[in-house]
């Protein structure tokens, strides 16, 4: 399959990495062959999964900057289905030395463009701006997964987001899709969650996610452990909740529950 997929959302912590990581370990439990690429300078990819950044070989921004493979760059990680090329915050860097780089936006494409075939999703986690390392993600992608979080703020960054995707078709991927829209931090029992829920189905009209990301402590926990929340606590709404996004996931790309 290969298809490519960027969580993005220019807002910061709207649960992108919370996304990246749980969606990623369900659909590893259910046989898919994930990479993940950490495409953020915080690396909460990375440690999210265990994994250490000080002892890292490679990370992305060998891959972007020192002409070292993709393949070169991948670790196992201790979870069923899951590699991931790693971040540290050596790829902040990474911002001002791609300005004056030939094909600057196109870099990270060509790095994933090594390895997509080996994989049946590969997912991408944004950076919370706009600058030339989102920009590569968004050029890399066949189509981004936007993760909103149910408070009043969330709706005022809803129209700067779609004017950036619009923005992505018209000058840098044409083919560029919205894979769908994440409802994170919701809790059924307020009325701005119903609210915030109702006008983003209007500006995404039916690409919102039927599954809802509730409010849960134990999902907050689980990346200080290095675990996905389905290995944290498997029995928790959290963890029902991202393995039933995965199953909506899988439906919407016609692949097998």
């Amino acid at each position: 399959m290969g298809k490519t997929i960027a969580v993005f959302n220019q807002k910061g912590g709207v649960g992108k990495t919370t996304t990246n990581i749980n969606l990623s370990a369900c659909l590893g439990d259910m046989g898919y062959k994930i990479l993940i690429v950490d495409n953020d300078p915080q690396g909460n990819s990375t440690s999210g999964l265990g994994i250490n950044k000080s002892v890292t070989v490679f990370n992305l921004y060998d891959t972007l900057l020192n002409g070292i493979s993709a393949k070169e760059a991948i670790l196992k990680t201790g979870f069923k289905n899951i590699d991931i090329i790693p971040s540290t915050l050596q790829l902040a860097g990474a911002e001002i030395e791609l300005i004056d780089l030939p094909e600057r936006e196109y870099r990270l494409k060509k790095v994933i463009a090594e390895v997509k075939l080996d994989y049946d999703f590969i997912f991408i986690d944004c950076p919370p701006s706009l600058g030339l390392l989102t920009i590569n993600s968004l050029v890399a992608v066949d189509s981004i997964l936007v993760p909103i979080q149910c408070e009043y703020y969330a709706l005022e960054g809803v129209s700067q987001l779609i004017n950036t995707y619009k923005l992505m078709r018209k000058s840098l991927n044409p083919n560029l899709a919205i894979e769908g829209v994440v409802i994170s931090m919701y809790d059924a029992r307020t009325n701005l969650s119903q609210q915030v829920v109702e006008e983003v189905e209007k500006y995404f009209q039916g690409k919102v996610f039927q599954s809802r990301i509730p409010r849960n402590i134990r999902l907050a926990e689980a990346p200080s452990y290095g675990m996905p929340i389905t290995q944290y606590d498997t029995k928790s709404k959290g963890a029902d909740a991202y393995r039933q996004l995965a199953i909506e996931f899988v439906n919407r790309n016609g692949g097998q529950v």
